[in-house]
């Protein structure tokens, strides 16, 4: 076994929700928000997620976000007649414009949006050779 496929199964066991990445990469918007939800929202951006879980996604964007910054989100999920909206997600990591968001406050529905989206993508991944 080499060392990168071991170290590839240890994230993998790390990791409480699965993470896909999307075939093709698909648009989202966000705004930060204050400490609390109700206040007035700070700034915004568009981004395009290329990745994501039922708890989070990686995310692209020229928008200027740091570690820690809380936001709104708003995903366009391929196939889906409306956006899918995530009232808080919080910022993990970033390296240059790419960041790790946290799905904090998902609602029930979007919730199921997201397990059948994600339900969809893994069932659609092609199996990995032997």
């Amino acid at each position: 076994m080499t060392s990168a496929l071991a170290r590839g199964q240890v994230t993998t066991q790390l990791r409480k929700h699965p993470r896909v990445r999307v075939s093709v990469p698909f648009p989202c918007s966000f705004a930060r928000v204050g400490l609390k939800k109700w206040l007035a929202i700070e700034r915004g951006g568009l981004g395009v997620v290329y990745d994501v879980s039922t708890r989070g996604a990686r995310v692209m964007t020229e928008a200027v976000i740091t570690l820690g910054d809380q936001i709104a989100i708003s995903l366009r999920l391929p196939n889906q007649a409306s956006s899918m909206f995530v009232e808080l997600a919080t910022v993990r990591w970033g390296k240059e414009q790419t960041y790790g968001v946290e799905f904090e406050d998902l609602s029930p529905i979007a919730d199921i949006r997201l397990q059948k989206y994600m339900n969809r993508l893994s069932k659609s991944a092609p199996t990995p050779a032997a």
